[in-house]
């Protein structure tokens, strides 16, 4: 993946593409081969070296905390705190900051059940942006639960995302929108990797 563009990583059920994110995101530890990161090859020892390496992952399921607002959420665990109390002002300010900067018409105070799905995915994606470091961005599925407009929102978002320098690797099944969205698209199967295609050059029969 390079910088500032979306790759789809696609192939059937079983391929290998989350058990390769998943190793990219330190959840599993590779059994052989290399990763190569910005010309270095690289370890990955557990999810809390990958962000600070800045490889995210927005999983298909959401992992959201629906009972506690949308600033808690992206902060917690690393809440700023005044003396020995959480500064929530301040947590409501960065929040608002981030979503501001990302475009993202979400209030930091709203709960986020009341949200959308669609809205509850940027809020994942801006959790895993907050690291300020991001430079890779794993997709999994993130249109599955999603209508046809919330879907066209979240493409503009990805090319925002990708404007700023950020590379995507984007997971579907939807092979329309692998046209619509990506630069080059990457094939699994079995295990093994088959081939990348620049998107512009293929066909959905070559595919």
């Amino acid at each position: 993946v390079r910088s500032g563009e979306v790759v789809a990583l696609i192939g059937e059920n079983g391929a290998g593409k989350s058990t390769l994110m998943k190793i990219l995101t330190g959840i599993y530890q590779k059994d052989d081969g290399v990763i190569e990161y910005f010309g270095e090859n690289i370890e990955i020892n557990g999810p809390r070296d990958a962000q600070a390496k800045g490889i995210s992952i927005v999983h298909q399921e959401l992992n959201l905390m629906q009972d506690l607002t949308v600033a808690e959420n992206i902060y917690i665990g690393r809440e700023p705190s005044k003396g020995l109390f959480l500064d929530k002002a301040e947590q409501n300010r960065m929040a608002e900051e981030l979503l501001q900067s990302l475009h993202l018409d979400i209030s930091p105070k709203t709960v986020v059940r009341r949200l959308t799905v669609a809205k509850q995915q940027m809020v994942e994606i801006a959790k895993s942006l907050s690291y300020n470091n991001t430079k890779v961005l794993i997709m999994d599925e993130p249109s599955t639960a999603l209508t046809e407009s919330e879907i066209e929102d979240l493409f503009t978002f990805i090319r925002r995302l990708k404007a700023s320098g950020v590379g995507i690797v984007y997971i579907s099944h939807r092979m329309n929108e692998l046209f619509e969205i990506t630069d080059r698209i990457t094939v699994m199967r079995d295990g093994q990797y088959v081939g990348t295609v620049d998107t512009d050059k293929t066909s959905m029969d070559e595919i």
